[in-house]
């Protein structure tokens, strides 16, 4: 809080007089260290809180407009079905889409089918880390070249069922709205905007021709308003961008230093044992004075937590890097097999309804396939007899024994609920992409990270992983700085209530701030 009157001075009375009736008494703190306490909160805060009123303010928007990205729902439900008509002209098999990019037949996991590129069905064979998928005709057997404009128009048109007219708005490395790492395999990104009633942009992979995000006009022009200024993105894709991170960094830690000043002063200057002449506790008669110094009592935690929370969301200094090593995948899934595969048409024949993407992957030494629909879990078949397919609880336990290194699985915890550090977020939330089935198994290791699995004993997918680096996280930011406590999230509208209240408040402070500290330095600046 910037909250120092302009009299008496700011040096208040040595510890040896007695106390000025003006003044509470004081706790023991030198003079000097009280005047530079002041000083520091004062012009550190005309700059800051501004960013705190930025970040209260934007924060509220993020609650329901996130980042744009595409979930794994929306992406099924723009697919073409892979119906008999389609399935009908898929003339490769599985094995002769690998071994058209080199892969091995046995190499199966990982590999789907489904109509991403220009609404025709294409294998897409994945490649090393961090790389995107070599994307194979379904028809032909040719490994496509990567995508130019007239594929990401069929595309885009494609994705609205040929409803709408697709406006090419040519190759970008990056903009506004792409600046997530995980997008980095797939530039230059292909922008296309369409006439449908939310005016969608999607952005199109130049690796693969499929969509990769898309964003409506309103998140497009709620997102400068919301995670676009709130995650400082300014400074991305420019100059400062390698600097970017260094930024939020210092900005923060800056900002958790004014906070704390604040509470400080306000503590200090707040008489506890008797008013001051005015009646009040508080010795600011000037009006703008008093509410930041009354609003800095009553949110000073939760500007200090939230500031403090998203400084621990950078992962400053690599403190939540875990140091375990990494997950023996190969081990869980276990040796090869040798029975041939079957064929996509044999699989789609045995559903009960046409899936929008086959899906191999192999756990436990079983080869299977998800068959995915938009709205339901995946259908789970054998990859080689194609017919539904049940992991044992005796398979996968044994198969996970070997998944991570030098441990023992100490427990398995079968989740039938969300619980602090397995739950749903909605989906426009900076997390709601990640699938949360239920239920779900908890693998505990003995090793000295103190690993979790989340592994889901319908389809044998690892669906994630937490050491105690992760856990630690959890609390210090997506705890702190969101209040996902499953209790309360599952109590909407109390949750949004809450959070828009205290966000509101966070807000008076700063703005408060921002008044006083720049009147004094237009003061400072005619003086």
């Amino acid at each position: 809080m910037n909250a120092t009157p302009s009299r008496p001075p700011l040096s208040p009375p040595s510890p040896r007089s007695p106390p000025s009736p003006r003044h509470p008494a004081a706790p023991p703190l030198t003079a000097r260290a009280k005047r530079w306490l002041y000083l520091i909160h004062r012009w550190a805060g005309v700059v800051l809180c501004l960013f705190f009123a930025m970040w209260f303010v934007s924060g509220v928007v993020m609650m329901y407009v996130g980042y744009p990205k595409v979930t794994p729902q929306e992406r099924l439900s723009h697919l073409a079905p892979l119906d008999a008509a389609m399935i009908a002209t898929v003339a490769i098999t599985p094995e002769q889409a690998l071994a058209a990019v080199g892969a091995s037949a046995r190499g199966a996991s990982g590999l789907s089918l489904a109509a991403t590129r220009g609404g025709a069905p294409v294998y897409a064979v994945p490649g090393g880390p961090r790389e995107a998928p070599s994307i194979v005709d379904a028809v032909t057997g040719a490994v496509l070249p990567p995508a130019d404009a007239a594929v990401a128009q069929a595309t885009a048109s494609a994705w609205f069922g040929g409803r709408y007219a697709a406006h090419y708005r040519g190759a970008i490395q990056e903009d506004v709205y792409t600046h997530s790492g995980a997008l980095k395999p797939h530039r230059p990104l292909h922008r296309v905007d369409m006439d449908d009633p939310d005016r969608t942009r999607l952005y199109i992979s130049s690796a693969t021709g499929a969509v990769v995000l898309d964003a409506t006009r309103s998140e497009r022009l709620w997102n400068y308003a919301g995670a676009w200024i709130h995650w400082l993105y300014p400074f991305r894709g420019n100059a400062l961008d390698p600097w970017w991170h260094d930024i939020v960094v210092w900005l923060s830690v800056a900002g958790v230093a004014v906070a704390l000043t604040g509470t400080l002063v306000g503590i200090l200057r707040w008489r506890f044992s008797r008013p001051y002449a005015s009646g009040s506790r508080s010795p600011y008669r000037e009006p703008m004075m008093r509410w930041h110094h009354l609003s800095g009592l009553l949110f000073a935690a939760v500007t200090l937590t939230w500031i403090f929370s998203g400084l621990m969301s950078m992962n400053p200094w690599k403190l939540f890097t875990s140091t375990a090593a990494p997950l023996d995948r190969a081990a869980y899934a276990g040796p090869a097999g040798t029975a041939p595969l079957a064929l996509p048409k044999t699989l789609i024949a045995a559903l009960p309804a046409a899936p929008r993407e086959l899906s191999w992957t192999r756990a436990a030494g079983q080869d299977v396939v998800l068959a995915r629909g938009p709205a339901s879990a995946p259908q789970v078949l054998s990859a080689t007899q194609a017919t539904p397919h049940a992991f044992t609880e005796t398979d996968l336990r044994r198969a996970a024994t070997q998944l991570v290194p030098g441990a023992a699985l100490r427990k398995v915890q079968v989740l039938r609920a969300y619980d602090l550090y397995y739950y749903a977020r909605d989906e426009h939330a900076m997390l709601g992409h990640i699938e949360k089935p239920l239920p779900m198994w908890r693998l505990v290791y003995d090793n000295p990270q103190a690993t979790w699995i989340y592994l889901d004993p319908r389809t044998g997918l690892i669906q994630g992983r937490q050491d105690r680096s992760n856990r630690v996280s959890r609390w210090l930011f997506a705890f702190l700085h969101s209040w996902d406590w499953t209790g309360l999230l599952s109590r909407r509208p109390l949750w949004d209530a809450l959070l828009i209240f205290l966000s509101l408040g966070g807000a008076a402070l700063s703005l408060t701030g921002v008044v006083i500290g720049w009147r004094r330095l237009g003061k400072k600046l005619r003086a």
